[in-house]
């Protein structure tokens, strides 16, 4: 934790920017271990380019804040107490000149960069989220160690929904079933909201599920992930229920060896957009190019959709440590869609894995 808050330290340092405030709760967690939603109350943490730093919270999480591993000063407030005063208040101690002030341009609403800009003074305000972004897209050993389990536990999620499969069954039932069984295993919070979709359901990528039941020949898309210790998986993986069409094999093998060219790309010094490009080349060859409507993945981490986007515009590259989904899909509304998605880590040797439930095409009897 030292460490991260060293390296934007130094970074606030070579740009001569003497605050950065940080008040999204996924960087809050990069930069103190506490991870938290404070809904419409204010948290955040104050970084100096010269002092050392203050954490700001409501009083019902200081300990765990402290707990968590923050070792600097921690501000807590009540819920009849205004934060900012008291913020005021530590900054004018540190006895600092606020000429340039960095803040998560995205996340920070109009309200608060007018309070913060009226307490330090009106001074230029620049955008945190670049760096924020490269130091959060190479993952730590301890941070891969997370999500390797993670990833795990989504696998699981999917075999319980696939255990989970009978003729009649709801969608509603099945998702149902799989995040029971994952809150047994101590998941208190999935990546995202869980997508089970049958059959032409499955034919819109980010499909609703409800109360469809399941018939004999329906695609049966599961797309899911948990949060464990604050890090995201995310996986897609498609079965056909009791019989298949050759249409639907055809749909299934064409997504199938799109995303195993991706990931066979996948490896440092790769230009992130030839990922998209390979696998979206095979999908157009095939004749289903206006049925791949989205980007081939995302960043992930302490966020399930985080930096770099893996789009064909990308012109970054992969470089060690960087973890990401690789997802392409095919979805035709009258019959449905196939997605297959794995979360990747690049290795010093290529890549691995970390989703790791099986991929063939597969029909549930």
């Amino acid at each position: 934790m030292k460490q991260r808050i060293e390296n934007v330290i130094v970074w606030l340092q070579d740009q001569n920017i003497d605050l950065c405030f940080v008040q999204s709760k996924e960087n809050v967690f990069y930069f103190s271990q506490f991870y938290t939603d404070p809904h419409e109350r204010l948290m955040g943490i104050f970084l100096f380019k010269e002092q050392d730093p203050f954490f700001v919270c409501p009083n019902m999480e200081v300990n765990q804040a402290k707990s968590a591993g923050w070792t600097y000063e921690v501000i807590g407030y009540s819920d009849h107490e205004d934060p900012w005063e008291l913020i005021d208040l530590a900054i004018k101690q540190r006895q600092v000149s606020i000429q340039k002030l960095a803040i998560e341009k995205d996340v920070t609403s109009y309200s608060r960069a007018e309070v913060l800009l009226e307490i330090t003074g009106q001074p230029q305000i620049l955008s945190a989220e670049e760096k924020l972004n490269q130091l959060r897209v190479i993952k730590d050993e301890n941070e891969i160690k997370i999500m390797r389990e993670a990833a795990k536990l989504a696998d699981f999620g999917v075999q319980v929904g696939v255990d989970a499969l009978r003729t009649g069954v709801t969608e509603m039932e099945v998702l149902a079933t799989i995040e029971y069984e994952l809150k047994k295993k101590g998941i208190r919070e999935m990546s995202f909201s869980t997508m089970v979709l049958f059959g032409e359901k499955s034919g819109d990528p980010h499909g609703n599920p409800g109360l469809r039941a399941l018939k004999e020949g329906d695609f049966v898309l599961f797309d899911l992930g948990v949060v464990l210790e604050g890090y995201c998986s995310d996986i897609t993986r498609t079965v056909v229920y009791k019989k298949a069409t050759e249409e639907q094999k055809e749909i299934y093998n064409t997504v199938l060896k799109a995303q195993m060219a991706a990931l066979q790309e996948s490896k440092a010094g790769t230009r992130i957009g030839d990922l998209d490009t390979v696998a979206r080349k095979i999908i157009e060859n095939a004749g289903y190019g206006d049925y791949f409507p989205h980007r081939l993945g995302h960043g992930l981490g302490i966020n399930v959709h985080e930096y770099p986007s893996m789009s064909f515009t990308n012109d970054e590259y992969l470089k060690e440590g960087m973890v990401y989904t690789i997802e392409p899909g095919i979805y035709l509304p009258a019959i449905g869609g196939v997605r297959i998605e794995d979360d990747v880590v690049i290795t010093k040797e290529g890549f691995e894995t970390l989703t790791k439930f099986p991929k063939e095409f597969t029909i549930i009897k």
